[in-house]
Parts: structure tokens; C-alpha cells; sequence
């Protein structure tokens, strides 16, 4: 199996340490099954040249949002819009096989919103979520899911 692409943006840097540990979880399990896939990671921020993405590809983003309580309208989204318009760059949205969402479940609907929201947006499924950092067992969750997601749309 080819490598799974894991796209992602990180603002305080949780989400980067749960693409991290992802990728060193399908490392690990590669070493024990040469036909479970590695999990390559890319970090989209401001900086990003945005390219063409031709590849399948999974996009995670955290919820930064103003306003708003998830539920109606008034919710703005922070720091997090270079993915979203990575993401919707050309037909980079084609590609994408899911949106995997992040954030504190302390803010009740918004938790997850802006990954919700781009699902909605390019017509990608919402595949998953974790908060905060996320633990091993939603490494393991996630990874499995990225595994099942691939499968479906390769065969």
C-alpha cells in the first residue's frame, strides 16, 4: 500500500505533535507489516507555496473560530484559513479523502466546526476527531480509519 498523505495545520502545536505521533505509529506498525502503509506528513502554514495536489490526500485541522456558539451564524474563522485555502486551490479538493478535526471539547458545538465546516465545503467526508493532542488510542483509531478510507476509494 502507497503511503498515506497527511496534510495538516498547526497553530499552538497539538496538531502537529498528533501528525507526529501518527506517522511514528505507522512506522511502527509498517516494521511489523511491510503492507500496513507509513503515513507521510506536511505541514501547510502561511509560508506554503500552494501546488497542485494530484495524490489522495487526508487534511486535519484544529478550530480556532470568533463569535459565534457553533451553532448560528456569526462564527469566524482564525488562523486556520491557509488550509482551507489550500485545500480549495484548483482542484486540490478532489483529492481529498477526508477532514479530520481537532480542538477542546470544552467549547461544546464548536468543537470540531471548522473541520465540519470544510467537509461541508469541498463535499470531503468529516472522518474523524480528536482533542487537544489527542492520545494513542485515537493515533490508532485515526490510522485505522485513514487505512479503511483509502481502501474504499481504491477499490
Amino acid at each position: 500500500m502507497k503511503p498515506i498523505r497527511f496534510l495538516y495545520i498547526s497553530i499552538a502545536g497539538n496538531t502537529r505533535n498528533f501528525a507526529e505521533n501518527l506517522a511514528d505509529y505507522a512506522k511502527e506498525q509498517h516494521a511489523q507489516d511491510a503492507n500496513l502503509p507509513l503515513v507521510n506528513i506536511t505541514e501547510i502554514s502561511d509560508q506554503t507555496d500552494f501546488a497542485n495536489e494530484t495524490e489522495p490526500y487526508f487534511a486535519s485541522v484544529p478550530t480556532y473560530l470568533d463569535g459565534g456558539d457553533g451553532i448560528g451564524s456569526g462564527v469566524t474563522e482564525l488562523m486556520t484559513n491557509t488550509l482551507g485555502e489550500y485545500i480549495g486551490y484548483k482542484d486540490n479538493a478532489k483529492a481529498c479523502l477526508g477532514i479530520i478535526g481537532s480542538g477542546n471539547k470544552n467549547f461544546n458545538a464548536q468543537y470540531c466546526l471548522t473541520a465540519k465546516r470544510y467537509s461541508k465545503q469541498f463535499n470531503v467526508p468529516f472522518l474523524a476527531d480528536f482533542e487537544l493532542r489527542g492520545t494513542d488510542r485515537d493515533v490508532k483509531r485515526i490510522y485505522d480509519d485513514l487505512i479503511e478510507r483509502t481502501k474504499e476509494v481504491t477499490n
